[in-house]
């Protein structure tokens, strides 16, 4: 089986494909349009940015806007269901949730987040938007989305509908109290295990639930916005914390479940005074750390002994892998 890894980036989109002898560029596409996010699944691809939304149903060789529908066009994050390849997600700046159920020709919104934002006074400190939807995670009818600067909000009928995950008072300005999730949300992991173990990177921590968003207990306080839990193993974590916004990032990893930390910073020089990890996506063996300054590092999950890819490619914001 061919694995291929689709980069967004300033400059469009980069297509990677494995080979015996690693990666290998194989493709450009969108040259020119500053990308977002991108999401991939075996019967098209989707990247978005400020623009709108795009699709490839060729694996990445061609591509036509798919924006109907979308009245939010500045795409922060998309995301196929797991369980259902026509059903795509799209996060947006200011925080709406939209919902294509037909492959990506069309979507509509949930208006039910947008009530949330305003009722709440989502916002963002460096953009006047209110708010954005950052981040999605699925897991058969269960779901969860990120919102910067507004909460967690959790579906029970496969992203259809929105609330605010009961742990989430989605009151920006409101104190965390214990058992509860910080406001500011980067983004959401769901281990394979169970729907209710959920694992979130805020700006005022790294918070898990293992009762579905019902309460929440924080692993690390510090400011982060990715993280990555082993689908094998519930107590692997790795994530890059930081001491503020682009400040003195690193990358630390935990083998039980966020009681211990270590450095798992190999082969990179830390803390970065002025920039962190912004993703981490799995590929195959390997973890792939986006950077918020637009670097791009890889490293064998096993070891992680990272390594610096396509220094000449631009900033990237985003990756998705897909079989094909």
């Amino acid at each position: 089986m061919d694995r291929r890894l689709f980069l967004a980036g300033d400059d469009g989109l980069t297509v990677l494909e494995q080979r015996s002898s690693g990666w290998e560029e194989v493709g450009r596409a969108l040259e020119g349009e500053p990308l977002t996010t991108v999401s991939a699944s075996k019967y098209a691809i989707l990247a978005g940015g400020q623009e709108g939304i795009f699709v490839s149903r060729d694996e990445g060789r061609s591509w036509k806007a798919t924006s109907r529908g979308l009245t939010e066009p500045h795409i922060r994050w998309l995301s196929y269901h797991a369980d259902d390849p026509w059903l795509a997600f799209a996060g947006t700046e200011p925080a709406a949730i939209f919902v294509s159920e037909d492959g990506a020709e069309s979507w509509h919104t949930c208006p039910e987040v947008a009530e949330l934002r305003d009722a709440n006074g989502w916002y963002l400190p460096y953009s006047p938007e209110a708010g954005c939807v950052r981040g999605f995670a699925f897991d058969g009818l269960r779901g969860y989305a990120a919102v910067e600067q507004g909460g967690l909000l959790r579906t029970d009928d496969g992203g259809l509908s929105w609330r605010l995950a009961a742990g989430s008072t989605g009151d920006p300005e409101a104190p965390v109290l214990e058992g509860r999730i910080h406001t500011d949300v980067h983004s959401v992991t769901i281990h394979p295990s169970s729907p209710d173990l959920v694992l979130a990177p805020t700006g005022g921590g790294l918070y898990w639930s293992a009762d579905g968003g019902e309460t929440w207990t924080e692993l690390y306080d510090c400011y982060c916005r990715a993280a990555w839990i082993d689908p094998e193993d519930p107590e692997h974590i790795v994530f890059g914390p930081a001491a503020g916004v682009d400040s003195n990032g690193r990358i630390e990893r935990s083998t039980d479940g966020g009681e211990t930390w270590e450095e798992a910073s190999s082969g990179l020089d830390v803390p970065w005074s002025r920039h962190m990890v912004e993703r981490i996506t799995q590929v195959g063996d390997e973890l792939w750390a986006v950077l918020s300054n637009g670097e791009l590092l890889a490293a064998p999950i096993d070891r992680l002994d990272w390594r610096r890819v396509l220094p000449d490619r631009g900033r990237v914001a985003a990756a998705a892998a897909l079989d094909v």
